[in-house]
């Protein structure tokens, strides 16, 4: 089997759904053939493995509503499919690039999507991209989502087969999160520069839907506690003047981007991990997976979608409404003061992303999904 990822980016700065991508291939290369294809962060069209598998990177000026300017992107994908003889497409939305690229390929191309958000900010543009997208889904082989909520949270789906619907669990490796005795000492360092304080950690791209300004509000009613704020993005410098214009420099810590080999010890060295997405285009939260395999609790908003789905409101963690400065403050005191509390929902959290969100549920589901494309006439 040979199967053509269009996994949007590359590079070392990923987002959750260009990390997905890397996680996926980098599992399935094992079992089948898979290539990516992206846009590239030049000017330049080149081919790098990555992993073991080989990633297409087409030339690329830039982004116009958040769509990068590719237009080499359509026919290098043409040309290395008949090249290669793929079996199937697998796109990852939102994504009207990789969308216009599936025009160019053969009529017989089988093509799946991983649906991972729908489109929320470009509401004009969307108005007169639905009818295409939606004569996509009615022609596509398999949709794949990785909780029900995507599907049921959804007003762009309507037109897919329900027959052609597959939930399939996104997973990482936590044997990286485990506890060790490098981990150890660098959480204990970290928690060293902050003695009597209790950690409330978050990190992502600092960009609009994150919702990083109600936490940095937040955080001036929030109790001898001190946010470590991790990442880099478009709105750094006003989440930063944000911070001052509220006299909370010395509670909040800007970290700037936290190495990957770095982050576990940042989840350990915490007592809460918070996660103030206010927009549907946070639809899932792979970060969440990374704090709960540490045994941390997760703060965050009710967002009724795959976000809310793996975070269970007193279960897992709190849950509280989008946009609210003060309940999320409430939410975060109630937890840093209850130690009990947080050990039980930490450990809950802990427990069930080992038993619902793992590596070999994403891959094998991914695998039968393709299987039954494959066996469709």
């Amino acid at each position: 089997m040979k199967v053509l990822h269009f996994g949007r980016f590359h590079s070392d700065y990923f987002g959750g759904v260009e990390r997905h991508v890397a996680l996926l291939l980098g599992q399935l290369k094992n079992r089948i053939t898979v290539d990516n294809i992206v846009s590239n962060e030049t000017a330049k069209t080149c081919v790098i493995q990555a992993d073991g598998y080989r990633v297409y990177k087409a030339s690329s000026y830039g982004l116009l509503a958040s769509v990068p300017v590719s237009p080499s992107l359509p026919m290098l994908a043409r040309k290395i499919w008949r090249q290669n003889s793929y079996d199937i497409a697998h796109l990852h939305f939102p994504d009207p690039l990789a969308h216009l690229a599936v025009f160019c390929l053969p009529r017989v191309a089988r093509i799946v999507i991983s649906w991972h958000s729908d489109v929320i900010r470009q509401k004009k543009i969307l108005a007169l991209y639905r009818p295409f997208l939606d004569r996509l889904m009615r022609r596509a082989d398999a949709i794949i989502a990785a909780t029900p909520a995507h599907f049921t949270s959804s007003t762009q789906l309507g037109s897919a087969p329900r027959e052609r619907l597959h939930v399939v669990p996104y997973g990482i490796d936590y044997s990286e999160f485990d506890r060790s005795r490098e981990i150890d000492a660098v959480a204990m360092n970290i928690r060293g520069t902050y003695p009597g304080k209790k950690i409330i950690f978050t990190v992502g791209r600092h960009v609009y839907y994150k919702g990083f300004e109600y936490l940095i509000r937040a955080m001036a009613d929030v109790f001898n506690a001190v946010l470590l704020l991790g990442g880099t993005g478009p709105v750094d410098e006003e989440l930063q003047a944000l911070s001052g214009s509220l006299n909370l420099k010395d509670r909040i810590v800007f970290t700037g981007r936290i190495p990957d080999a770095d982050l576990p010890a940042y989840y350990h060295a915490c007592d809460i991990f918070c996660l103030p997405s206010v927009e549907q285009s946070e639809a899932f939260g792979l970060v969440q997976l990374e704090a709960m395999a540490c045994g941390k609790p997760v703060v965050g908003c009710q967002l009724h979608n795959g976000a809310s789905y793996v975070n269970r409101d007193d279960e897992t963690g709190v849950l509280v409404p989008p946009r609210d400065p003060e309940r999320l403050a409430q939410a975060l005191n109630a937890l840093l003061v209850d130690d009990d509390r947080r050990l039980r929902l930490g450990l809950n959290a802990r427990q069930r992303v080992l038993r619902e969100f793992t590596l070999e549920q994403m891959v094998q589901g991914t695998l039968d999904a393709y299987d039954k494309v494959l066996a469709r006439p």
